[in-house]
């Protein structure tokens, strides 16, 4: 099954790293990348086992496990160890290392450290991901996009919410979702994921945080368990009315004009070739 890249993928699963024997299942699953968590999923005093068993799988090999690895956050006592060891993996031709996951970015600063740690390893670049997770890490937002070798942002919204004391509620989080989305754009990085669904088995609830990223300007979106995939993919898909309506406008060119009682300018022609051109890339997926 071809897979999309980490700065075009709409589902990003998270498998702890401390679970090896789901991480084949993790990449044969659904998800367009994965992301094997030494972080939040993983217990003080099991990371050392994690990140081994990580590094065995994610081995050069005739089908190593192809991942991207989220690291602890700067400060973390394991985190040079982990920094270190990935290098070495990612210096051996054949490793199934996609790249790393930041989480907690905050300081452009250290997110450069870690960029060009990686960025003389031969072979294809890997990813860099920034999880913004603070209102320190929203405000830094547009300079943590512009580090070079930053593949794409990512929100953790339950961190922030914490970091900030705000209450439940989707609401409280439109300014840095907000923030993100523009820190991407003016970066020209691709759309950031945003942060997963705490909802597993009610499909409709992770439907409808999907939707409400998509609005926002997301390209997809992290997801905790295999579940979500599919209603999260489904979500950023376009849907046959708005395919319908892409096709109605996308005759209209140069200056305004009127499809079934609507004006048609340039900026709603470019849309409608983006639905139709996500079409064709979801289409060539299957």
């Amino acid at each position: 099954m071809s897979r999309t890249t980490t700065a075009s993928a709409v589902t990003a699963l998270f498998v702890p790293g401390d679970r090896p024997e789901r991480f084949r299942k993790a990449t044969g699953s659904a998800a367009d990348v994965v992301i094997i968590d030494l972080e939040d999923a993983v217990a003080p005093e099991s990371k050392a086992n994690a990140l081994a068993a990580i590094l065995e799988h994610l081995a050069a090999g005739p089908d190593p496990v192809r991942a991207l690895v989220r690291v602890n956050a700067a400060g973390a006592v394991s985190l040079p160890a982990e920094l270190a060891a990935l290098r070495d993996l990612a210096a051996r031709p054949g490793h199934g290392l996609l790249g790393l996951v930041v989480p907690k970015a905050e300081n452009p600063e250290l997110l450069r450290e870690v960029a060009a740690a990686f960025a003389g390893v031969a072979g294809p670049p890997l990813a860099l991901v920034a999880l913004i997770e603070s209102a320190a890490g929203v405000q830094n937002a547009p300079e943590l996009a512009r580090v070079p070798g930053v593949t794409r942002l990512a929100f953790g919204a339950i961190d922030y919410a914490l970091d900030i004391n705000a209450g439940a509620g989707d609401r409280v989080l439109d300014y840095a979702r907000s923030a993100i989305v523009v820190a991407s754009r003016a970066a020209g990085l691709e759309a950031p994921l945003d942060s997963p669904s705490v909802q597993i088995s009610d499909t409709g609830a992770v439907t409808d945080s999907a939707a409400l990223a998509r609005q926002f300007g997301f390209g997809g979106k992290l997801c905790i368990h295999p579940a979500q995939l599919e209603p999260v993919a489904a979500a950023f898909r376009p849907t046959p009315a708005e395919i319908d309506w892409a096709r109605s406008v996308i005759g209209a060119t140069g200056g305004a004009a009127q499809v079934n009682g609507q004006m048609i300018d340039r900026p709603v022609t470019v849309r409608a070739e983006r639905i139709l051109a996500r079409r064709g890339a979801e289409a060539a997926q299957a």
